[in-house]
């Protein structure tokens, strides 16, 4: 599966199988993690066969069931960590859907379980991603307009409105897609709206707004 067909694959799925994750794909992504970590200086951890985190009433009126592995955001305390654990975050979410795993990110509909994951003093757990094999696909969420998230597309090349298209196909809290993409002068800024998790809304949406134009270096404004 291409990147760009998984962006297309993915949705979040929040009920799973109890089907092991396969060797395979598992060092796949584990050697994924590595380099996330080593690239966004996180501190990425992927927890297998703990199904406490998802067994708790807000789990369960979120309708997560069946879910015993999940990755755990951690890095160091900072202005940007929210941001890099939405772009890294995603990036690991996509190389799932491409081995055939299904994910959900997830705020606060779980429970911290002590020993699972470490966090040390300096570090913030972020978020979590749900991972696994899905008991479905999930569904495509709605999505706003082009122009509702974007300036000057009007006049920005064809890759800049391929880029806010591929964004639009983010995962963002509550469906809100909260950022404004705005194109200057042959390079991007992107800024996050308020509320809840909008940094990692961000961070994730600007992954995607990568992978959509083809571009990366000297992308950024």
């Amino acid at each position: 599966m291409e990147l760009m067909e998984a962006v297309k694959a993915r949705h979040s799925v929040r009920q799973y199988t109890d089907d092991a994750i396969a060797p395979e794909p598992l060092e796949v992504l584990r050697r994924e993690i590595e380099a996330c970590n080593r690239e966004g200086g996180l501190h990425i951890q992927l927890v297998l066969n703990e199904p406490r985190a998802f067994d708790c009433m807000m789990a369960h009126y979120g309708k997560f069931s069946g879910v015993t592995s999940y990755l755990a955001l951690v890095g160091p305390k900072g202005s940007q960590l929210e941001e890099r654990c939405g772009y890294y975050g995603e990036r690991l979410v996509l190389k799932a859907q491409q081995l055939g795993l299904n994910t959900c990110w997830v705020a606060m509909s779980y429970k911290k379980v002590p020993g699972a994951f470490e966090v040390k003093p300096d570090e913030k757990l972020v978020v979590v991603i749900a991972l696994g094999h899905g008991a479905n696909q999930g569904v495509a969420h709605k999505s706003k307009g082009v122009h509702a998230v974007s300036r000057g597309a009007e006049t920005a090349p064809p890759w800049f409105r391929a880029g806010v298209e591929c964004a639009l196909l983010a995962p963002t809290a509550m469906n809100q897609q909260k950022f404004v993409f705005t194109y200057e002068d042959g390079k991007v800024s992107a800024k996050a709206g308020t509320g809840f998790y909008s940094k990692v809304d961000l961070g994730i949406a600007k992954y995607h707004f990568e992978i959509g134009s083809g571009r990366k270096a000297g992308l950024w404004k």
